[in-house]
């Protein structure tokens, strides 16, 4: 559904980012200005920055005829790219809008970045927590929730709740500090029309609740005084992409976005395989968006500390003349996310299970969908089910009435 022109009550103050105006994030052109030391040190430093700023045109990952182009309108270093918006771009060099967009997607990506150790990353791993799911059996299994730094999938049939979840995670981002949360505020990319607001401040209502249940001291007590339903609707931001290219231009002045907003802690995709379901005839075009898609979030989640949540439908393959359901858009797309979630149905019951993550065990975790959101399955009662009635359901129930 897509969301009215006008919130539908006074107390949703859902932001709409208008990006199209914004001006894209400039980088320093004076290679000098990296020397932040004297002498032979200082000038190798400014050599090997002059290096990876003065990039040739040509070393980029594009197409031949785009890199001509490029370098016969007289743009033959990156540096020469910079400050152009792809309208500009297009005009400048003959080129398509798309073509343009991946040439400043491809430059941007393509400045060196100094070496980091081992041990670093790990305390910079350590600095953040993890978003909580609000079902404490799937934040066991994946060691305390949804983690920054990383790209986590959620993929699964439809009706299963990959979107509750996303809203969920939305909600409990915001989590005061002193309740063990992060405290930070939220972009939700909406390529299907499923956000719903309403439901947004069902989840939001719920928290608020459950924290203050949960405050002891004094200090709880002041935070909840600025954690309520209107001040977790006005830190989340919505942008609808319909189609791929407004999801890639989003993405591409993201930096700029995320710059002025150092607080942001979860960017959520739902979903990534929507815009792309046009270019079933183009497999070589879609395969090359996506692994640019792909690594341009890495570089979001590791180098902004945020946590990306992207929603993934599924499909058939065959596998050994069998046919099995997998995760849409490929292996070359599989690669991008660190931890792979699948929600699912295993008759009555919700599962999700962690199909891929580097740092978990495999695991299966039952949930249910309740009018306070993602929560654990209470074992006592049997959750409503939404699923369909399959051929075997409807043969149990008509011998059930003929007394068979």
């Amino acid at each position: 559904m897509n969301l009215p022109d006008q919130p539908a009550a006074d107390h949703v103050l859902i932001n709409k980012p208008m990006w199209t105006h914004m001006e894209l994030p400039s980088r320093p052109t004076d290679v000098t200005k990296a020397a932040t030391g004297s002498g032979s040190a200082g000038r190798k430093r400014a050599a090997v920055s002059a290096v990876r700023m003065r990039r040739p045109v040509s070393s980029l990952s594009l197409s031949s005829s785009v890199k001509g182009k490029l370098v016969r309108a007289g743009f033959q270093f990156t540096t020469d790219l910079q400050d152009l918006n792809p309208e500009h771009l297009s005009a400048e060099a003959g080129v398509s809008q798309q073509e343009a967009l991946e040439a400043l997607q491809a430059a941007s990506s393509g400045h060196g970045v100094a070496p980091v150790t081992a041990l670093e990353l790990l305390q910079k791993e350590e600095e953040f927590r993890s978003i909580v799911t609000f079902c404490s059996q799937l934040d066991e299994a994946l060691g305390g929730g949804v983690p920054v730094g990383k790209v986590t999938e959620i993929c699964g049939a439809p009706g299963v709740g990959k979107t509750q979840l996303c809203l969920q995670l939305a909600v409990d981002v915001q989590v005061p500090a002193v309740f063990g949360g992060l405290g930070g505020q939220v972009l939700f990319v909406d390529t299907e029309g499923g956000f719903q607001v309403q439901r947004l401040v069902d989840l939001a209502g719920a928290a608020v609740r459950h924290c203050s249940l949960l405050a002891e001291d004094e200090e709880q007590r002041v935070a909840m005084t600025t954690f309520t339903v209107e001040s977790i609707l006005s830190n989340i931001f919505l942008v609808r992409c319909r189609d791929y290219v407004e999801l890639l231009a989003e993405l591409h002045l993201l930096p700029g976005f995320l710059s002025d907003r150092p607080r942001l802690r979860l960017l959520v995709i739902d979903s990534v395989a929507f815009p792309f379901l046009r270019l079933h005839d183009d497999l070589s075009q879609r395969t090359r968006l996506l692994q640019s898609l792909g690594l341009r979030l890495i570089a979001v989640a590791t180098g902004h500390n945020i946590a990306v949540v992207t929603t993934n439908h599924m499909t058939t393959r065959l596998r050994g003349g069998q046919a099995q359901l997998a995760p849409a858009l490929g292996d070359v797309w599989g690669h991008a996310p660190s931890i792979r979630l699948l929600l699912r149905w295993e008759e009555s019951r919700r599962l999700a299970s962690i199909l891929k993550s580097p740092g978990h065990m495999d695991a299966s975790v039952q949930y249910q969908i309740t009018c306070q959101g993602f929560r654990d399955a209470d074992q006592s009662e049997r959750p409503q089910s939404k699923r369909p009635r399959t051929q075997t359901d409807q043969s149990a129930s008509s011998r059930k009435n003929t007394g068979m």
